[in-house]
């Protein structure tokens, strides 16, 4: 079921954002078969418990043996999509690039995921989200005034820069494939995605709207109403009051509604950057008079923009996340669930990860090899 019902996707095996990718396509009904090395394969290695390892079918396959490749050319000419996060010209080496399969498969769609692309000077040198992001300009913003950028873990070019772009290129293929009749290969470079993600800060940037000093500005913690504060017991809470009507109920349930700009113990205007640090002040000492939980109850129902800075242990349970069910659990273990969702073909829930090659029987006896021919695919090691 799902909107990609009958969609047929090879994965072959990589690290975190392309294996997103393909957990967004296969939650979103693909038939993903993801192809493991040999090595990692066998009876004693357990399944897995990564998410973005779920909904899969798993082989393993030796791409080093030609008989390897082979095997997976067969495949390809079933498939639709291709997915590899090699570094550029390695399938290429391995006799299974692009011209490899569309000589097999015209309609495939060949979903190529690196760091810095296909081509340009650092297309063969090693990377990691950090360096994406900060090379495409979206890490220098992130941070507080006069100190050193920091990290926004590795979401930003691995998962929203990275994978979630390939799903994106990988979609619109398919959707373009219906027109030509042809596949095409898609260079999906998390430098390109995390750059495409700053496309509003270029937009404040040209409009005179952005200052390019970090934690100065409206939404990178320079704005006192756009910011986290610390509550009576040491958690925190978030405040995204931008537009006046929110500002005034953020003030009206801090109790600081009412000041008047005469008075020496008024609050500073909303937009007045010379009054930010004691604007700031007013409300971090006004947050720090209740618990976290007390606050999420005065702010309930109201307009204010405070919300409860909860970790990943902590979201599931929150109220509205657990009415929707933004968290399922998948082979006992509680994760995000499939998003976004639809109404006329909604997928069910995703299965557990499959434990590396475990499918490689009957994935191959699909292909009409016989039980004779698979065993000796495993003894040389070119199944597993």
């Amino acid at each position: 079921m799902g909107p990609l019902d009958g969609v047929r996707v090879i994965e072959i095996a990589s690290l975190a954002p392309a294996p997103f990718g393909c957990m967004v396509l296969a939650d979103l009904g693909a038939d993903v078969l993801r192809v493991e090395r040999t090595e990692n394969c066998g009876p004693a290695v357990a399944a897995p418990v990564d998410p973005l390892c779920r909904g899969r079918r798993s082989i393993g396959l030796n791409l080093k043996d030609p008989a390897g490749i082979e095997l997976l050319l067969r495949l390809v000419d079933g498939a639709d999509v291709l997915v590899e996060g090699f570094r550029p010209g390695v399938t290429e080496r391995l006799g299974c690039g692009p011209a490899d399969c569309a000589q097999r498969n015209p309609r495939l769609v060949y979903a190529r995921m690196t760091g810095w692309g296909q081509d340009g000077p650092l297309a063969a040198t090693a990377g990691h989200d950090i360096d994406y992001i900060g090379v495409s300009g979206a890490l220098d913003p992130i941070g507080r005034a006069g100190q050193r950028p920091v990290p926004p873990l590795n979401l930003v070019a691995d998962f929203g820069g990275g994978g979630m772009l390939l799903a994106l290129g990988v979609l619109a293929a398919l959707l373009e494939r219906e027109r030509s009749g042809l596949g095409q290969v898609i260079d999906a470079a998390m430098v390109d995605g995390s750059a495409l993600l700053t496309s509003f800060l270029h937009g404040l940037r040209a409009a005179g709207a952005w200052q390019d000093e970090r934690g100065t500005n409206l939404l990178d913690g320079g704005a006192p109403f756009y910011d986290t504060y610390q509550t009576a017991d040491g958690r925190y809470v978030a405040v995204g009051a931008l537009e006046p009507r929110f500002y005034a109920a953020l003030l009206a349930g801090l109790g600081l509604a009412g000041q008047d700009e005469t008075n020496d113990a008024s609050l500073p205007g909303q937009y007045d950057r010379a009054g930010w640090p004691a604007l700031r002040a007013r409300l971090a000492a006004a947050f720090l008079g209740r618990t976290q939980a007390e606050w999420a109850e005065v702010f309930a129902g109201t307009d204010a923009c405070v919300a409860p800075v909860l970790g990943p242990a902590q979201a599931p349970a929150h109220p509205h996340n657990a009415a929707r069910g933004t968290f399922i659990e998948v082979g006992g273990v509680v994760q995000p669930a499939p998003a976004p969702r639809f109404g006329r073909t909604a997928a069910g829930p995703p299965l557990p990860p499959p434990r590396p090659g475990a499918d490689t029987d009957a994935v191959l006896t699909d292909l009409g090899y016989s039980a004779a021919q698979i065993t000796a695919f495993r003894a040389s090691g070119t199944a597993g």
